[in-house]
Formats: C-alpha cells, structure tokens, sequence
C-alpha cells in the first residue's frame, strides 16, 4: 500500500504540473495575441497560435494521462493504458507538420526575405522563451518515463526554440540588417523538430502495432521458458506491451510426457522466470500434454 500511496502522489503532482504548464502557455497566447494587436505585427500574432498549438498538445497529454488511469472494464478489458501512446501518436504528428510547415516559410523567406519587427517582437519574444523555459521545466521530468508527456515536451521545446530564432534573427536583423537570418534559423529549427519527431514515431507505432517490447529479444524469451524443468517445448509465442512500460506474453508450453501431474508447479516455474528475468507479470501460459500437443506448430503466431 505504501507503494500505491506514493505512485497517487506522484500522479497527482504530474497532473498539477501539466495543468500549470496549461493555464501558462494560454495565458502566453493571450499576451501574444494583444501584443501583436498593439504592435500591428502579424509575426506575433502568428506566434501566438503555435504557442496555442503548445497549449492544446498539454490538454491532450493531460487528459490522455487522466484517462490512462482509469481501470479495466468490460468495453476496454487491457485498460485504458495506451490512450497516452494514442495522444503521443496525435502530437508527433502535428509537431511533423508544424516542422514541414516552417521548413516551407524558411524556404520561402529564403528567395524573398520579408521585414522583421523591430524591438516589441523581440521583448516579447523574449518573454516567450521564460514562459516556454518555465513550461518545460515543468514536464522535463515526466518526459523521460512517458511517450505522451515527451511528445507535449517537445512541442514546448519547438516553440521555446522558434522564441530563441526571433530574438537571434531580430538581433541580428536589428545590428546588421542580415534579413536572412530569420528563414536560415526557422530552417535549423525545423530539421531539429523533424529529427526528434521521426525518432520518437517508430516506438510509438511499433507498441500500437503490439510490436514486442523493444529490449526484449524473444528468441532468448522462449529459450528460457523451454528450459524450465519438465517442459518438451514452446509455441504460439506472443509477445507486446500492455502499456508503455508493461509487457506481457501469450504461450502454449508443451510438458514433457508423464509430467502433467506437475503442471501447476512448472507454470508456477515458467511464471516465476518470466517475472525474474524479463520484468513480465502479465503472462498467460496454455499448457499441453506431450500427446496432445498442437500439430506442428510454429513459435511465433498460429498456424
């Protein structure tokens, strides 16, 4: 129980956390928007729908990682788990189309570079990144241990960089009158959202997909299972992931002849194995006597 207590905990201070870097990035939205307004600079105002763009990707990182917590019922019997890789999928694929849509500006910009405002666009550009930076902090953490959160991470990041190219593009545009400068840094910026996007898709996916769990070599899996004392061999091997840091396996294990009357002591064994060495707890095991066994069998899938 102690441990239940402090996962509530720490769930209960991630919620608090996303639901600041929300209400934050809104409120960023607004001032952009007021901002561009008085200033009469559509940049801004441009700005600030990316930025909501930002705040939209928490809402759905945050009710994704509400909905995840909801136990298993009837309509969904594995849980509600994977509606965090599902809102992940959603916002790695707005960020690779945000990334396509600034790498398109850039290139634009490049053959015909337009004015950049003056010093309102930087100041608040500049109070852009604090927010961004604050907002970042905020979910930092979580993102390490979860797709869904690292997705909404990196939209943040994306923006906090955008922030960082107005301020050196408007620097440098202020000093130098360098107009180049804001489509060559809009182009470094997208090629890194694109790089940290597509590297994040394929896991996502590869888990939706009911891919086996990345680390998990299952040629080794049944390697182990099929070593387990009274047990002739193993079959119709599914391995895949519950939920993104939950795994669980599917098997037929053929015992060895005149060993069915220890089948509840070798699925104990196979259980225990599985646990200990691979981190499986989820694991539904069909056993078979050696002269019922399916015919020819493969180990991975049916048929």
């Amino acid at each position: 129980m102690p441990h239940d207590h402090h996962h509530h905990v720490d769930s209960q201070m991630g919620d608090r956390k996303l639901a600041l870097a929300v209400l934050v990035n809104f409120g960023l939205t607004v001032a952009q928007i007021v901002g561009g307004l008085l200033s009469g600079s559509l940049a801004l105002i441009a700005d600030a729908l990316h930025n909501l763009s930002d705040a939209v990707s928490l809402v759905i990182a945050f009710a994704a990682r509400r909905i995840a917590r909801r136990p298993a019922d009837a309509g969904m019997t594995f849980g509600y788990g994977r509606a965090e890789m599902v809102a992940a999928l959603i916002n790695y694929t707005t960020l690779i189309l945000l990334a396509v849509y600034l790498a398109y500006e850039g290139v634009m910009r490049l053959f015909a570079p337009e004015d950049v405002e003056g010093w309102t666009v930087v100041i608040i550009a500049a109070i852009a990144l604090i927010v961004d930076a604050v907002t970042a902090l905020l979910t930092f953490a979580m993102s390490k241990t979860s797709a869904n959160i690292r997705a909404a991470f990196l939209h943040n990041l994306a923006d906090a960089l955008g922030s960082v190219a107005v301020i050196v593009a408007g620097t440098l545009i202020l000093l130098y009158d360098w107009r180049l400068a804001d489509p060559l840094v809009t182009l470094l910026i997208s090629a890194y959202i694109l790089w940290h996007a597509l590297a994040e898709v394929p896991g996502v996916i590869r888990m939706l997909m009911l891919g086996a769990p990345p680390g998990l070599d299952i040629t080794e899996v049944s390697q182990e299972l099929a070593a387990i004392p009274g047990v002739a061999s193993v079959h119709h091997l599914h391995l895949w992931q519950m939920q993104e840091h939950e795994a669980a396996l599917e098997a037929h294990v053929v015992l060895e002849e005149g060993r069915w009357g220890d089948a509840d002591a070798i699925k104990s064994a196979l259980k225990s194995a599985l646990a200990a060495r691979f981190h499986i707890h989820h694991s539904t095991l069909e056993l078979e006597c050696a002269a019922h066994a399916c015919p020819a069998p493969r180990l991975i899938g049916h048929g």
